[in-house]
């Protein structure tokens, strides 16, 4: 999978709630209202990325979440990560 270029991935950002590229790959930052909430998140989050088989790094801190997601065999942001995104997005939503 190629990665994308910076102009179709921000074009593709506008359509995605709260992501933002940074350093060769697309970051959300969440707040839940408390620690279980949070990891109650990440476990939603988990059988998505297991079936996408494309798995975000993930730092939780008490009610905080941050997924960042990069493509790391091809180098950078491609279209699985966007997919993800995306699927991440409809778990929040959720």
């Amino acid at each position: 999978m190629s990665i994308l270029d910076e102009s179709t991935i921000r074009s593709a950002l506008a359509d995605l709630d709260g992501w933002e590229l940074r350093d060769n790959a697309i970051v959300r930052e969440l707040r839940f209202d408390g620690f279980l909430d949070a990891i109650a998140f990440i476990d939603r989050l988990a059988p998505l990325a297991e079936a996408a088989d494309h798995h975000p790094e993930l730092f939780n801190v008490y009610s905080r979440v941050t997924v960042t997601l990069s493509t790391h065999d091809a180098g950078g942001v491609t279209q699985k990560d966007l997919d993800l995104a995306r699927q991440i997005d409809g778990v929040v939503a959720g």
